[in-house]
């Protein structure tokens, strides 16, 4: 000690002198203690804060917002491109059941009590009249059939689900001479009143989250707005909303 009592500085040439400290406040991000060693073994007796400064979170956070804001755009880019993707195929699937309905009504025989049977004379089929080769059978019952639906499309949904009587075509009513059918079930009328299904149920349209849809029958105007009933021509959506395209949903 001098002479004034204070402790004097016995600090020489080479000796270890402690490093000042940077004074800003530091997060501690780690449980287990907010000391640890300097690096490159350097001053293995003195120990560092450590964790991060409150400028680097800012800086953290920051930088992950703007990441995020960028996403989540992109996901419901995504998410609605994938809806619009599964409305088409569910738009394409029902028309193909109404097409395949209305190609098995070419050249039916009616066996129902309205109407009479058109295509020939005595009930059987007009020669005369093309028949699509992906149709194997004919359907049998005149009752679904409306007075105004000559055309004979679909009347509704319901009924492709529920399945119409069929027949197959070629006009072999009892089995005779057809591969697969037994000799006693010849002339089983049950071999002419088999019932096809044209589609598995009504489908949910995945913008709407219903299975509601909007028809149009082959009498009314293509840009109608409203449905005339006879028959079902066309399905929509009922979703009024606007495609990434820029067309909307209930023009597809």
């Amino acid at each position: 000690m001098d002479r004034y009592g204070k402790q004097a500085d016995t600090r020489r040439r080479g000796d270890t002198v402690r490093a000042v400290q940077f004074t800003g406040r530091r997060v501690v991000l780690s449980k287990h203690g907010s000391k640890m060693e300097a690096p490159f073994g350097l001053g293995s007796e003195e120990s560092a804060e450590c964790g991060f400064s409150l400028m680097e979170l800012v800086i953290t956070i920051t930088i992950m917002t703007i990441l995020t804001m960028g996403v989540i755009p992109l996901m419901k880019v995504s998410v609605k491109r994938q809806r619009e993707q599964q409305l088409r195929d569910t738009l394409r699937q029902m028309r193909t059941a109404i097409d395949e309905f209305h190609r098995d009504t070419v050249g039916m025989v009616c066996t129902g009590t309205l109407g009479s049977t058109p295509s020939g004379a005595g009930g059987a089929p007009n020669p005369n009249t093309y028949i699509d080769p992906r149709s194997k059978v004919a359907i049998s019952d005149c009752t679904i059939f409306g007075v105004d639906n000559p055309d004979r499309y679909p009347p509704d949904l319901d009924t492709l689900v529920n399945g119409v009587n069929v027949i197959p075509r070629g006009g072999n009513l009892t089995g005779a001479g057809v591969q697969g059918v037994k000799a006693t079930d010849v002339g089983n009328g049950e071999l002419a009143t088999k019932k096809k299904v044209y589609l598995r149920g009504i489908p949910v349209d995945p913008i709407t989250g219903k299975a509601e849809w909007d028809f149009r029958s082959c009498y009314d105007a293509a840009d109608s707005g409203s449905w005339g009933g006879e028959n079902i021509f066309d399905v929509r959506s009922k979703s009024r909303d606007t495609a990434l395209n820029g067309e909307k949903y209930s023009d597809w």
